[in-house]
């Protein structure tokens, strides 16, 4: 008899950026739902590796962006990031991608639920629904006057990014650089600390990963939640800007917070090459590291399928029982295991979700 994969509960992945790019058309939807679309993630790879759900994020991207991801090769990169990007652009794209999450919802006839609470997301898994969580990667869709941000919390907003690695009106994020500290420049703008305070009232989770140093000691003075990244590593195996440093997970800790680990290749190896020639080995090795420093109610996991290149031990999601089995090789206890895989997650989204 086949035993049933471990459930994993996902920080972050940017499916609903690759169907937005194949056109966001009803084409789109069902090559998700059947299958066959490549990509990373889909509803029957899911189903095969246990991927029972998570944050799924919507990233405004720049006009003729470049993919940046083939540059982050060589002894150092520090690659150019895109100008600001309007909000008439950040709307259009933010909103397109958010009706593809709840046509998805729609045309699965059950197979797909928009979760709005920690309650939703365990009654899904228990059906076996994919639970997804809407989630932004960039706030280039809000206004000053944050508008746009009561709308999309009612449509089902509870997890947002201030920023991704280019400035925006709330802030700065880190440029994809290596070697580097993620203290590269000004943090949080005016604006950026009345979105913090927003989404505290709001129950919206605050998502550090792409923010730099300098903002992250802004969201940690500012906020009254634990302290969140969803996708982040550690700096000192990999010396990357978008890595999290020895004091930053400590200010995590303390505030009863989570990172998860981000299967990116760049931000896992020692030299930030963007690589699928990685092993699984060097994912345990920033795991143990991130439990040495958050302890075992900190960890979870923030895939970054679809949005990265990962190591082709895990090259989607169908292959996720590999990590477990990593995992369970190298010591970790089946308690262990089932936190970082989902309970975690459903710890702090149900600390962090009420209104403060």
């Amino acid at each position: 008899m086949t035993t049933a994969p471990i459930p994993v509960f996902d920080g972050h992945n940017d499916v609903l950026l690759r169907l937005y790019n194949n056109g966001g058309d009803d084409a789109a939807i069902q090559s998700f739902l059947t299958g066959g679309a490549g990509g990373h993630l889909d509803l029957p790879r899911a189903r095969e590796g246990g991927f029972a759900g998570g944050m799924f994020a919507i990233f405004p991207p720049s006009p003729a962006m470049e993919n940046f991801m083939d540059l982050m090769q060589g002894e150092g990169y520090d690659l150019p990031l895109p100008d600001a990007l309007e909000l008439s652009d950040g709307q259009k794209s933010t909103l397109a991608m958010a009706s593809i999450l709840f046509r998805l919802e729609r045309a699965s006839e059950g197979a797909v639920a928009v979760c709005r609470s920690v309650a939703d997301i365990r009654a899904a898994m228990a059906r076996g629904a994919l639970a997804t969580v809407l989630h932004i990667e960039g706030a280039e869709a809000i206004d000053a006057d944050l508008v746009m941000l009561d709308v999309l919390h009612a449509a089902g907003l509870r997890s947002i990014g201030p920023v991704w690695s280019r400035p925006n009106i709330f802030g700065h994020g880190v440029p994809m650089r290596f070697p580097s500290s993620p203290d590269t420049g000004p943090g949080l703008t005016h604006v950026g600390f009345d979105l913090v305070r927003a989404c505290n009232r709001l129950g919206i989770l605050i998502d550090l990963s792409h923010l730099n140093e300098k903002g992250f000691w802004e969201v940690a003075r500012t906020s009254n939640a634990p302290l969140v990244a969803t996708h982040s590593n550690v700096h000192a195996i990999c010396p990357v800007s978008r890595n999290l440093t020895d004091a930053q997970y400590e200010a995590i800790r303390a505030s009863g917070g989570v990172v998860g680990l981000n299967y990116a290749t760049a931000f896992l190896r020692p030299d930030g090459h963007m690589d699928a020639a990685t092993g699984l080995d060097v994912m345990i090795r920033h795991l143990d590291a991130m439990l040495e420093r958050l302890g075992e109610t900190g960890v979870a996991l923030g895939s970054d399928y679809d949005g990265a290149v990962v190591p082709e031990g895990v090259a989607d999601v169908s292959l996720l029982p590999r990590l477990i089995e990593a995992m369970q090789a190298h010591g970790y206890g089946d308690a262990l295991i089932r936190r970082i895989a989902s309970e975690n997650w459903l710890d702090v989204l149900d600390r962090t979700w009420s209104p403060r």
